[in-house]
């Protein structure tokens, strides 16, 4: 009987070879050798247990420990011969061992199974990549903390509707960046704890008859916990689901990020100045200066907001326990985090170097009317009602709509057409530093409290 081209590790089962495009389709080495560390990883901890358990010699454990690593640097260098016939990343690693150390390979697979061994290496995996994510969300927000610090007395114009709405500190407007980045570090934080609990010791599905001690594994690995049901830890995927949950509530911010950067970029807004470094040139318009990065941040939003569908669909029709279908997991989730964590790093770069053009974001916010809200609050305080007040400030505003005359520029004569209550302290409101001074408090755009905003950003990254 001929096995060319069928798998070892399962062959004795069948009497012909698997197809070629079989062997091509089914394999999953092309994308899941990424994982070669943590499955290092993770079978140099399980070798270690099993020596303990006396499941294995103190001399095997060594022997195997010792050529994985070699393994490992073989894979580093280069050197290492990826086999499609060997389906994946576990049995291609588990070949090599067997290779260089002969029957003591075979006992390395003792007591798991690749159910259970590609769960851990999947939770491995992207346990680090939620940690380097968190690193470059807290990067990011160090730049944003910087500029906002910078920018704290910086008028602009808020806006709703992308109308003109009240008058804000640029430093204030940064900081609501800061914000939603704080809640996607904290889901991400979340996600990580329910990411770092240990399946492996679940086997194919049932756990096994070897005397394993899961505690010693989990503990070697860094796991914050052990899987309570074997069916359970080989076949759910929902920490991956949740974890492009998180991504992709994360991408959406920059997504929204990018489109203000790319507004304030156009000459209809020319609010700032991003470096030459992130941007590119037209092929035929030499005039051109166009803000690629936040484009192309724009546009890889929708990537991870389709692998969070796609990891959705994958899991919905699968009974207990693993199915081949979860080999799709993998490419989804390896892409998404890929896409996040260089996001966030074009953005920690980029966002310190941005140069805001104070004069025009001034000038913009002198047009539209923007303190209107501070002259019904004004007559608020004479003791008008507000709805009384919102409608004087209406007819003002469609009076300097005919006229062409902002609020601030119409004499008081003008204005007390409106309402003999306005007196000579309405000026002092009515400029654009009366306007973003009066929201003097926590969570108010007010340059005193942008500042004090900051400081607390920068404890908050100092206690992380």
């Amino acid at each position: 009987m001929s096995t060319d081209k069928t798998n070892q590790s399962w062959g004795g089962r069948f009497s012909e070879p698997v197809d070629a495009f079989v062997a091509r389709f089914t394999a999953s080495v092309e994308f899941d050798k990424r994982l070669y560390r943590h499955d290092i990883m993770g079978s140099i901890a399980h070798a270690t247990m099993l020596a303990r358990a006396g499941v294995l010699t103190d001399a095997e454990r060594d022997s195997i420990i010792g050529n994985l690593k070699d393994i490992q640097a073989e894979i580093e260098a280069g050197q290492f011969d990826w086999r499609i016939d060997l389906e994946d990343v576990h049995m291609n690693i588990e070949a090599r061992l067997t290779d260089r150390i002969g029957v003591v390979g075979k006992k390395l697979h003792t007591g798991r199974s690749r159910n259970d061994q590609v769960a851990t290496d999947i939770r491995l995996w992207l346990r680090d990549e939620i940690d380097t994510i968190l690193k470059e969300i807290t990067r990011l927000q160090q730049g944003l903390l910087g500029l906002a610090e910078a920018e704290a007395g910086t008028i602009m114009p808020g806006f709703t509707h992308l109308q003109t709405a009240q008058p804000v500190t640029f430093g204030h407007h940064l900081l609501a960046w800061f914000e939603m980045l704080s809640r996607d570090y904290e889901r991400l934080v979340d996600c990580r704890k329910r990411t770092n609990r240990m399946p492996l010791g679940s086997a194919a599905l049932a756990g096994t008859t070897y005397p394993i001690q899961r505690e010693i594994t989990c503990e070697l690995l860094g796991f914050e916990a052990i899987s309570g049901n074997s069916l359970d830890g080989v076949s759910d995927r929902d920490f991956a689901i949740e974890f492009c949950a998180a991504a992709a509530l994360a991408m959406m911010h920059l997504s929204r990020f990018s489109e203000e950067l790319v507004l304030w970029t156009s000459a209809q807004f020319q609010f700032i100045d991003l470096p030459d470094r992130f941007c590119t040139g037209s092929s035929i318009m030499p005039q051109k200066k166009n803000p690629d990065v936040p484009e192309l941040v724009r546009g890889k939003s929708g990537r991870v907001f389709g692998h969070l569908s796609g990891l959705l669909t994958l899991m919905k029709g699968q009974p207990l326990a693993y199915n081949k279908d979860n080999q799709e997991d993998k490419e989804p989730l390896f892409d998404a985090a890929d896409t996040l964590r260089d996001s966030l790093r074009a953005f920690a770069d980029m966002v310190p170097a941005i140069k805001p053009r104070r004069e025009i974001m001034r000038e913009a916010a002198l047009r539209g009317f923007s303190t209107a809200t501070d002259l019904a609050d004004y007559l608020v305080r004479k003791g008008l009602p507000f709805r009384d007040c919102h409608e004087i400030v209406g007819h003002a505003v469609k009076y300097g709509v005919e006229s062409g005359k902002d609020l601030a520029e119409m004499s008081l004569d003008e204005l007390r057409r409106f309402s003999d209550q306005i007196g000579d302290d309405v000026f002092a409101v009515l400029t654009l530093e009366g306007s973003v001074n009066a929201r003097d408090h926590i969570g108010g755009t007010a340059p005193a409290q942008v500042r004090q905003a900051v400081a607390r950003g920068r404890e908050l990254l100092a206690a992380r």
